[in-house]
């Protein structure tokens, strides 16, 4: 999906590196695999690259590896697809995709390693923090802040000037109407509350880059 949309931008595209062995040396989608995610910055060198951008689509993994890349000195890219919509004053970070047909309306801000997915329409003044996922077809409205690491599932809304909590998941489908508190998943139409994953004194270590 990243590649489809870097290549609808017209970049050119060398190749993936990927820690499974089973697919070194093969092609996807044309393109080699030239290596592991620790080979990047000799590959950037031998390939003659300039940026990167990390396409995989678990949140603390993605987070995890771009502040690893950053560390490493390599310039991370943004993939936006020429058929999503963004307001001129939106503001959009660094290793970020925004795929085909989303919509970021004015003054929204979008943090790094954020994923907005197919069709998904962010509405003025939400702030999305780094390393969210919003699912297709979802819907939020203005003024909503969406703290890190969040998952927003596939056709969710919601209403305006609610905060989706760190490492909170908003099940596919559901609509919010009431603030989500960090590490909650909720569910439902209005959506409430199922379980939490943690306790609030747990959310420092879960905000900790993955390990890989």
């Amino acid at each position: 999906m990243v590649l489809d949309i870097l290549l609808a931008q017209r970049r050119s595209v060398v190749g993936f590196l990927d820690n499974n062995p089973d697919i070194q040396g093969r092609r996807i989608d044309g393109l080699p695999v030239c290596g592991t995610i620790a080979d990047l910055p000799e590959a950037m060198r031998r390939l003659e690259v300039d940026a990167a951008i990390v396409a995989i689509g678990d949140n603390g993994t993605r987070r995890g590896l771009a502040r690893q890349a950053e560390q490493a000195g390599v310039p991370l890219l943004s993939a936006i697809h020429p058929s999503a919509t963004l307001a001129h004053n939106a503001r959009v970070g660094r290793n970020v995709v925004v795929a085909a047909g989303a919509v970021v309306c004015a003054h929204v801000q979008v943090g790094d390693s954020v994923i907005l997915n197919t069709g998904c329409i962010i509405d003025h003044q939400t702030m999305i923090g780094e390393g969210v996922h919003v699912c297709p077809g979802v819907r939020i409205a203005g003024r909503v802040k969406v703290e890190p690491g969040a998952f927003i599932g596939i056709g969710a809304t919601v209403v305006p000037k609610v905060t989706i909590g760190c490492e909170s998941i908003v099940g596919a489908g559901s609509v919010v109407i009431e603030d989500v508190p960090s590490l909650a998943t909720v569910v439902g139409v209005p959506a409430r509350s199922i379980r939490l994953s943690g306790r609030d004194d747990d959310l420092a270590a879960m905000l900790l880059p993955a390990r890989v």
